[in-house]
């Protein structure tokens, strides 16, 4: 009987996954190497390149990111920066800065 429920929860769950795109992110060059903070003084001496951000429309359609502060050091790397300075984790959205 347990084996059935584990079954029948398995099969659940890879019907809810298949129903949503989990998008993995594959690192550029670089991208591993991007410091992430969340605090404002780690970015005090740095400068500001652009800002960075998961694309809004994803999460409303189901869509998620399997890695998404990967896709945030991705963007940073493409700005030219070396740091990443989260400002909201819940919606997914930062500042690229290059520091020294």
């Amino acid at each position: 009987m347990i084996v059935r429920k584990r079954a029948v929860v398995v099969l659940a769950s890879a019907l809810l996954l298949s129903g949503c795109g989990v998008t993995t992110v594959t690192l550029v060059p670089g991208a591993s190497k991007v410091r992430v903070t969340s605090k404002a003084q780690d970015v005090a001496g740095c400068t500001a390149v652009g800002n960075v951000r998961l694309p809004p429309s994803e999460p409303k359609y189901g869509h998620f990111y399997a890695n998404p502060i990967g896709e945030l050091r991705n963007q940073t790397v493409g700005l030219g920066g070396n740091t990443l300075f989260i400002t909201s984790y819940a919606i997914g959205e930062g500042v690229a800065y290059r520091c020294p």
